[in-house]
């Protein structure tokens, strides 16, 4: 199959094409060891895999009128929502960190570490198999941490500047994970599923609303628990050497490369573990830098990493002692970078390296062999060396930020494109989406495929996608932003619901007068 310019969707080209021409770890030690699975040895690690890192302008959690930097970070790829008794917790041995940096040498300003408590342990009641739903008393969670809630995790968060570390947060409460309707009812709907969307602080679940964490010693805000995972794309197709259904699934390339739909999203279903925090604008330095699109700007740049201690001893019998040293064993700034971009030989190495050293993977981003891969099977001409403009975007491989723009639009609200600048959609001057920041909804995967595909000169813009378009949730349009932890007893996963399920409105296994009433006092408002 030879794609062309007679299928190209030139999305004001011209314009684009103007832009294009504009075009430290203190206390940690490195060690060879993403988004999902983006190297081998962290792969082996789920509770310190990153999957995805989100930072953009908007305001502040409980007050409009102070512009804030939210970053929110994603770990524990594919946790399966009915995981239990126990379902997933934090690492108590691991450093969970956020990175503020010099968006042009990728050099550390500020960095955030959230460090959790034990995973085991601190039960209110440990003579029963049950973690939630079951403590001193039996019955739905209604407050985090309260009699009904066996286990809660808790986490610090420290700020480090300029070497220096202060406590910014102690005993914060870490979201309880959606088991389901009768242990966590204020999650899900009545059909038990989990309800999202929520546009401001009143209208978000309760469990949510309680784990955001003001910082009594600062002007921060965080959040640490369970979250839909946000990330969409059919990389199971794309990986299957690029299966042809993640780019035409009607038989016809004229509504575009991968654009028409009915792609599969992998991540369909599944949750992730989030931390994340608000930093007020106006405590972060304004450092200039070259956007790859849109020239000169003033911001920072973000990225996550996970680290682990140096050692860590068994016994047999016993709980594990963690000594030494902190060690990098995972990081990740842009998606797809290390994932798509970076070769078997060195994903381990980047994960243990910084982005100030991120120059000796620059040839990845210049010869992108994606490029050779979509060549090879569809038989197309795309620039596979000298790619100047994959290295202005991926290296260092942090996200760059405008801090200037004021708030940008979310998805589901007017202006929102998932193409950023691509679909019209930009403010304060420069892309509102990725690669400006980041932000849920942003379609990481087509405006990547396109960049590869149109590049480096942008004449014509040509639109590539995996026909998956959207996340299978809703997003919240508050912080933390991500969608509702899918529910342990029906998530997306399972379909929509028979008919059958429809009509036994109680849940008792049969369809009977009693489902008759309750449907009526539902919907009606009266009983016969």
């Amino acid at each position: 199959m030879r794609l062309n310019r007679n299928h190209a969707i030139v999305i004001g080209a011209s314009a684009l094409v103007a832009a294009a021409g504009g075009m430290y770890l203190s206390e940690t030690k490195t060690a060879t060891a993403s988004s999902h699975s983006d190297a081998p040895l962290i792969k082996l690690d789920p509770q310190a895999n990153l999957t995805d890192v989100y930072a953009f302008v908007g305001t502040r959690y409980d007050d409009p009128s102070e512009e804030v930097l939210n970053v929110i970070v994603n770990v524990r790829p594919f946790s399966e929502p009915g995981d239990g008794p126990h379902y997933e917790r934090f690492s108590s041995d691991a450093r969970y960190s956020i990175h503020i940096t010099d968006p042009t040498s990728g050099g550390e300003l500020i960095r955030y570490d959230f460090l959790f408590s034990p995973a085991t342990g601190a039960y209110k009641n440990d003579s029963t198999i049950l973690s939630y739903g079951l403590g001193t008393e039996a019955g739905p969670i209604v407050t985090i941490g309260d009699e009904r809630q066996n286990f809660t995790q808790t986490y610090n968060v420290r700020r480090t500047t300029s070497g220096i570390g202060i406590p910014l947060v102690d005993d914060a409460l870490v979201a309880p994970p959606n088991v389901g309707a009768n242990v966590t009812p204020d999650y899900n709907d009545a059909d038990g599923r989990a309800v999202s969307g929520a546009s401001d602080l009143a209208s978000l679940d309760s469990y949510t609303a309680q784990a955001i964490t003001p910082a009594p010693s600062g002007d921060e805000v965080v959040f640490a628990g369970p979250r839909d995972d946000s990330f969409f794309a059919d990389v199971p197709g794309v990986f299957d050497l690029l299966n042809v259904r993640i780019l035409d699934n009607n038989g016809s390339l004229g509504d575009g490369l991968g654009q028409d739909g009915n792609g599969v999203d992998g991540f369909k279903g599944f949750n992730v573990l989030t931390y994340a925090v608000q930093i007020p604008i106006k405590d972060l330095p304004g450092l200039p830098y070259n956007d790859a699109f849109f020239g000169p700007q003033t911001g920072v740049g973000v990225y996550a990493s996970v680290s682990r201690p140096e050692m860590r001893l068994l016994s047999p019998g016993g709980a594990p002692v963690s000594t030494g040293d902190f060690v990098q064993v995972n990081r990740l700034g842009n998606p797809l970078f290390n994932e798509v971009l970076v070769a078997l030989a060195d994903k381990d190495n980047y994960n243990g390296s910084a982005p100030a050293d991120d120059a000796q993977y620059s040839t990845y981003a210049s010869n992108p062999e994606v490029a050779g891969l979509i060549n090879f099977v569809y038989s197309t001409e795309f620039v596979t060396s000298d790619r100047a403009d994959l290295v202005a975007v991926f290296i260092p491989d942090v996200l760059r930020v405008a801090t200037t723009t004021g708030p940008v639009p979310l998805a589901g609200e007017e202006g929102f494109s998932r193409f950023g600048f691509a679909g019209g959609d930009t403010t304060g001057g420069v892309s509102s989406g990725w690669p400006n920041g980041r932000r849920m909804g942003d379609d990481v995967v087509d405006i990547a495929l396109t960049a590869v595909a149109s590049g480096p000169s942008y004449d014509p813009l040509t639109v590539v996608g995996d026909n998956v378009a959207s996340n299978d949730a809703e997003y919240n349009r508050v912080f933390p932003y991500a969608a509702t932890p899918n529910s342990g007893t029906f998530n997306r996963k399972d379909g929509p619901l028979t008919n059958f399920e429809i009509a036994d409105t109680n849940r008792d296994g049969a369809v009977d007068y009693s489902d008759v009433i309750r449907f009526l006092e539902a919907f009606v408002g009266a009983t016969p």
